[in-house]
């Protein structure tokens, strides 16, 4: 069985590496032709994975076309941004019996819409059934580590959900399964902007008082919107909601959190975009999240503010002030 993933960053290269442990047939695609020619030489991508090993039956392709004909299974591990082109120029070298698991975490710029919901719009009919996502608590550097790690599979289908958790599953990574797409992949990409919040104020120096209100407020924030498009309200109390939460929002190796500390030290989010080679996926989503809440009348102050902070220039201080200073209500409201 030939497996291709598409996008040789950090989680690219780990959940392909992951398989080729596995002694599975894996292609590599990576848009940086450097990117391919190291790994294939060296056994590295000191680019994205810098200091990992990588398994000798990993191969990388600078060639998409070639990658994707007659891959049994794709996973796409790209920017929200770039994966409907992306995926669009794939799909006429599928295989008709091609499983598609998505990886990456986000929402669709511009169409509000969550990716699998996109891959469903670019992909035929006919392959409905044959997607997946996977998403929760993972740093790519900590699985390529071998790290005891959760995860979860969710797909409309149970036996495509079945078929990825055994596919990804390893004595070091473990895969639930779940039927509840909407709220795994709502969880994924939402967290990202409470972890930017959460970011601001440790690099401001409120201290951990502060950062457990925003996790947990967040937490009822996802869960509201989720309700509203038609997630299981306790998909964000497992894996892929408050497990990914946690980790986002206070690990040292989470991007989206270290653009909060940035923030929240005085630097500005043009500062940070001009010196960084990737751009963290939730300041993507948090304009997408805020324009999901007007669209469908959900209260969500704290991603307001994260997008009042970053687009329009609202200080850190008057956000705090805004959100303490709300009408009081009950806390299940």
């Amino acid at each position: 069985m030939k497996i291709t993933v598409i996008g040789a960053g950090s989680w690219g290269t780990t959940l392909a590496n992951l398989l080729a442990e596995k002694q599975e047939n894996v292609e590599l695609w990576a848009f940086e032709r450097e990117v391919a020619e190291q790994i294939n030489r060296e056994r590295r991508n000191e680019l994205f994975l810098p200091g990992i090993g990588l398994c000798e039956g990993l191969r990388a392709t600078n060639d998409l076309e070639a990658a994707v004909k007659e891959a049994e299974v794709v996973v796409t591990v790209c920017p929200s941004h770039v994966l409907r082109p992306l995926l669009s120029s794939m799909v006429p070298a599928f295989s008709p019996e091609v499983i598609i698991v998505n990886a990456s975490k986000g929402l669709e710029p511009g169409t509000l819409l969550r990716l699998s919901q996109v891959i469903g719009e670019v992909l035929p009919r006919s392959l409905a059934a044959r997607l997946a996502t996977l998403s929760g608590p993972s740093f790519a550097f900590e699985v390529a580590r071998h790290r005891p790690t959760v995860i979860t599979a969710a797909a409309l289908s149970e036996a495509t959900a079945g078929f990825v958790q055994q596919l990804f599953s390893t004595p070091y990574f473990r895969v639930y399964k779940n039927d509840d797409l909407v709220g795994v992949e709502l969880g994924g990409a939402l967290k990202n902007v409470i972890a930017i919040a959460t970011g601001m104020v440790e690099g401001a120096g409120l201290g951990v008082n502060t950062r457990a209100a925003l996790i947990t407020r967040g937490l009822a924030e996802i869960s509201r919107l989720g309700s509203v498009l038609g997630a299981r309200p306790a998909t964000f109390s497992g894996i892929s909601g408050l497990g990914d939460l946690v980790l986002t929002c206070t690990g040292e190796l989470s991007r989206n959190r270290s653009v909060g500390l940035r923030i929240g030290q005085g630097e500005t989010l043009k500062e940070i975009s001009a010196g960084s080679r990737t751009v963290a996926e939730g300041i993507r989503t948090t304009e997408a999240a805020y324009r999901l809440s007007l669209r469908h009348a959900v209260e969500m102050p704290i991603v307001e503010q994260v997008y009042r902070i970053l687009f329009e220039g609202q200080s850190l201080k008057k956000a705090i002030a805004e959100l303490m200073n709300r009408e009081l209500k009950k806390e299940h409201e």
